[in-house]
């Protein structure tokens, strides 16, 4: 730490594979780069697994799961396994943070304050599920002499390909719970930040996770998530990313009936009444947008606002925007840190350049700023005066960029905030708990947040609607995606 606080920059070792518990180069020796976003450095090189590696990792795992102890071990074992991983996770979070950081640009404080705390409190969560909820059951049937066992069993493989955006808390949400119902992972972290997968893949080794359990393979996305949607070894495809993704891993998996969760894009509506407490309800929407630039499945990125304190509420919003603290991700000050890749920023960029040539007002940011003539950084960018058919209020942007849109009646705030393809998040500030509960039983999304925003614990069900996907990660509900049941009939007589 420098003497302003500041967190330093770590060098981050070469990153292997990880296939039947042992870390190794691919075969060809090829690797990729992984890009600072703040300084726009190469912090290392990872392993470019080929498809061929790919299919060995899967392998792997089906001996694993086939003839090895895991997913036969006591319920109890395999939770003190997981808490064990946990309780890692929390003695090196500070590696993790860094990580984070280099990798994708999130604030190093809010991973330390936030993202880490629910990470390995995931594996805790699910640790205590796989003693309670893994039991079967006893049932009787019509006849006397017949009773009906029943049996809660792992699906087998499981391949968890998982975004660019939270690479640990969207890794964790998949294979805590897949773990814990007694399943063998592969994980497909996203090409541009990978290296808190690295990490997490090293905390299960060190728990005692057995060979061939935990797998982790690095390169493109397209081509390796492709190999693993296409295998039939493979049970169970969990993943978070973009619809038009998604629906090509469903095309893909028919073939295999691949059990699926989908938790793909967003437009979130944030509906902000007359009657809400203005104070709380700029911090919602700021925090709502903003927290992580943007870059947030369920960003509140549509703002809906009452006409009669639209005004107000435009002018208030623009000036914390102009205010937001742009900077490295290691400065404690930062509250908007870089966007993770090139790619993206390119493509926010070109969203900015849309809300620019519509009717919308620009009223804060638009442009781009950097650090000692490096960093892809966005300015906190707000469009007033938006209508709910524009390009910039229709698509997931992933960045920081918020239209803001008036409307009069309760009424016609429900029919803007449903009116998408997309049903992930919403949320509703209001003074009134009568209508905040009245409109959320409204609105069609699967997560609404009343009066507040970014809210989350491992026992809250989490997933979509429509185009937003299906399946639930997080939750009792999250182990059903991860399980089978068996029903076994026994004739007493």
């Amino acid at each position: 730490m420098t003497s302003d606080g500041k967190i330093e920059r770590k060098a981050i070792p070469r990153g292997q594979l990880l296939i039947g518990g042992r870390w190794r180069d691919s075969a060809s020796g090829e690797t990729m780069p992984t890009i600072d976003p703040t300084t726009e450095e190469t912090t290392t090189v990872v392993a470019k697994a080929s498809v061929e590696e790919t299919n060995e990792a899967v392998d792997a795992a089906f001996e694993a799961f086939e003839n090895g102890p895991w997913g036969r071990m006591h319920h109890e074992e395999r939770a003190k396994i997981l808490f064990r991983m946990a309780d890692l996770m929390d003695e090196r979070a500070e590696d993790f943070a860094i990580r984070e950081a280099m990798d994708m640009g999130m604030p190093y404080r809010d991973f330390r304050e936030i993202i880490m705390p629910h990470c390995s409190g995931l594996f805790r969560f699910f640790g205590g599920l796989a003693m309670s909820a893994m039991n079967g059951g006893y049932r009787s049937s019509y006849e006397h002499d017949i009773r009906i066992l029943t049996r809660r069993e792992p699906l087998g493989v499981v391949a968890a390909i998982t975004p660019f955006n939270f690479p640990l808390a969207l890794s964790a949400s998949k294979i805590a719970p897949a773990l814990a119902a007694g399943n063998c992972i592969v994980h497909k972290p996203a090409s541009d930040t990978p290296l808190t997968a690295l990490a997490l893949a090293q905390v299960a080794l060190d728990a005692g996770v057995p060979e061939g359990v935990y797998n982790l393979i690095t390169g493109p996305g397209g081509l390796l998530g492709d190999a693993l949607v296409k295998n039939p070894k493979v049970d169970k495809i969990a993943f978070t990313g973009s619809t038009p993704v998604g629906q090509g891993i469903m095309r893909n998996g028919a073939d295999t009936m691949k059990h699926l969760t989908m938790e793909l894009g967003g437009k979130s509506p944030n509906i902000i009444f007359a009657d809400a407490n203005m104070e709380a309800a700029l911090q919602a929407a700021f925090w709502g947008i903003f927290w992580n630039k943007g870059e947030v499945c369920v960003a509140g990125s549509r703002l809906i606002v009452e006409r009669a304190i639209y005004d107000e509420f435009v002018e208030r919003f623009s000036a914390m925007a102009k205010a937001a603290v742009l900077g490295d991700p290691l400065d404690p000050a930062t509250q908007i840190g870089p966007i993770a890749s090139k790619a993206e920023y390119d493509k926010v960029l070109r969203y900015v350049q849309a809300g620019r040539e519509s009717e919308a007002l620009l009223t804060a940011g638009g442009g781009t700023r950097q650090i000692n003539g490096k960093g892809l950084f966005i300015e906190a960018t707000v469009f007033a005066d938006a209508t709910n058919d524009m390009k910039i209020s229709r698509e997931e942007i992933f960045g920081p960029v918020i239209p803001i849109i008036p409307f009069e009646g309760e009424d016609n705030a429900i029919r803007l905030a449903n009116d998408t393809s997309f049903g992930l998040a919403s949320g509703i500030q209001t003074g009134d708990i009568g209508r905040a509960l009245r409109v959320a039983d409204r609105i069609k999304a699967g997560t609404v947040w009343l009066n507040t925003w970014h809210k989350y614990h491992p026992n809250a069900p989490f997933g979509g609607y429509k185009m937003s996907g299906y399946g639930r990660e997080q939750g009792a509900e999250a182990l059903e995606s991860y399980t089978q049941y068996k029903t076994i009939w026994a004739n007493l007589a």
